[in-house]
């Protein structure tokens, strides 16, 4: 029996909300919606409100993240008459200040009904994004310098290709995979070749001699070297077969993958005994940042990660009200009244202080310096959208001075 299409779903063929079922409010909690009837019938939904955006602590010990989503946020709250303070997109944060205050990335201040129905959506924004991006640079971190190339798109929703693409770029990744997330970011599609090509074409040799024939010269010649035979017998086929040869993709399943520090050790070692010396060794397929550090001390030349990206840690950021009608309040184990971040320029420390005039100093001795920009004014737009390579180069120098 045919399906009839209900008003909930008629703007989308797939199960996926649209911007303007975003925009609406419509991917909101229910209890959001009540809380503004009722409040519009007791003329309070205009009141003036204050709320900030903290984590009380990070997914799996983390010591710090990177802030992502921040620009999907400014998109959702403009037009409405509020003003937006936050961090810059690509700050590297701590869930906590030096003196174990929570720590807000950023607040809205406006009249309540201006941003009720939208914390869900703010929420979501931020939580996600922020845990592709923390666990990209991880593993950007981990490779120590090798490139790393996020592949995790298969792993989730396709309608979430784009912000997983874009998430994983700006936290270091040197490449994402998918069509659309490539061209969000201003670069090529990152890939090389799937077992279905050599399958399909019934011979290893005949496929390596196909890709090298058939793809456009300017893509990297990448060969996947563990369909059918031995890891090293498949590499030194490849190596014959498709001239310019760059690197050869180890994708081992796990049933048969062993110690795979030994079978890239290995692999290193049979091209360079047959004169391949620059025939660099890839390696993807069940990688996180620990296996990542593992295989890069192997001697693993760059990095494929997929899962471990696509479906990092979320950070549980919330939203909460601090002060209303312009007194402070908040719920128990929350910091009530108007906050300013402040953050070292050195060792990247932060501070919360109720004072803006008073910079903390940090405990390292540098004066810190307010960390907040403001992005919105009565819903317009005070700042200019950073592009996603320009954060990424943020995000990288920020990399050189922390440790996993």
């Amino acid at each position: 029996m045919k399906r009839e299409r209900t008003d909930v779903d008629h703007m989308s063929k797939f199960f996926s909300a649209g911007d303007q079922d975003i925009s609406r409010g419509l991917t909101t909690d229910v209890y959001f919606q009540r809380t503004e009837e009722i409040l519009r019938t007791r003329g309070l939904l205009e009141v003036p409100t204050l709320v900030e955006f903290t984590v009380s602590s990070l997914p799996d010990q983390w010591p710090w993240a990177v802030l992502c989503g921040t620009e999907e946020m400014i998109r959702l709250f403009e037009g409405r008459d509020v003003d937006l303070y936050a961090l810059p997109e690509g700050s590297l944060f701590t869930s906590r200040s030096q003196r174990g205050i929570k720590l807000p990335v950023a607040r809205v201040e406006g009249g309540y009904g201006q941003f009720c129905s939208l914390e869900t959506p703010a929420l979501g924004f931020i939580c996600y994004a922020t845990g592709v991006a923390t666990m990209s640079a991880r593993c950007k971190l981990a490779a120590n310098g090798r490139p790393v190339l996020s592949f995790g798109v298969r792993r989730m929703h396709p309608a979430l290709a784009p912000v997983i693409d874009r998430s994983s770029f700006i936290g270091g990744c040197d490449g994402v995979s998918s069509l659309k997330g490539a061209e969000l970011v201003g670069r090529p599609a990152s890939g090389t070749m799937p077992h279905t090509l050599v399958i399909m074409m019934g011979d290893q040799r005949e496929a390596f001699r196909a890709y090298g024939q058939v793809v456009d010269p300017s893509v990297p010649r990448v060969a996947l070297t563990d369909t059918f035979f031995d890891e090293k017998v498949e590499a030194l086929m490849a190596a014959e077969e498709m001239p310019g040869l760059q690197a050869v993709r180890l994708d081992t399943p796990g049933s048969r993958r062993g110690n795979m520090a030994d079978i890239v050790r290995e692999v290193r070692w049979e091209l360079d005994l047959h004169g391949h010396p620059q025939v660099k060794v890839f390696v993807s397929g069940g990688l996180n940042e620990r296996k990542v550090q593992e295989l890069a001390a192997a001697g693993a030349d760059g990095f494929g990660v997929g899962t471990a990206i696509s479906n990092a840690p979320t950070v549980d950021f919330a939203m909460d009200i601090v002060e209303r009608d312009g007194r402070a309040v908040a719920k128990r184990g929350k910091f009530g009244g108007r906050k300013y971040v402040f953050r070292c320029p050195d060792c990247l420390g932060y501070e919360v202080s109720l004072d803006l005039s008073s910079p903390p100093q940090c405990s390292c001795g540098q004066e810190m310096r307010w960390a907040e920009v403001k992005v919105l004014e009565k819903g317009r737009r005070l700042v200019p959208e950073e592009n996603a390579e320009t954060i990424r180069e943020k995000v990288l120098r920020q990399l050189e001075r922390v440790a996993l």
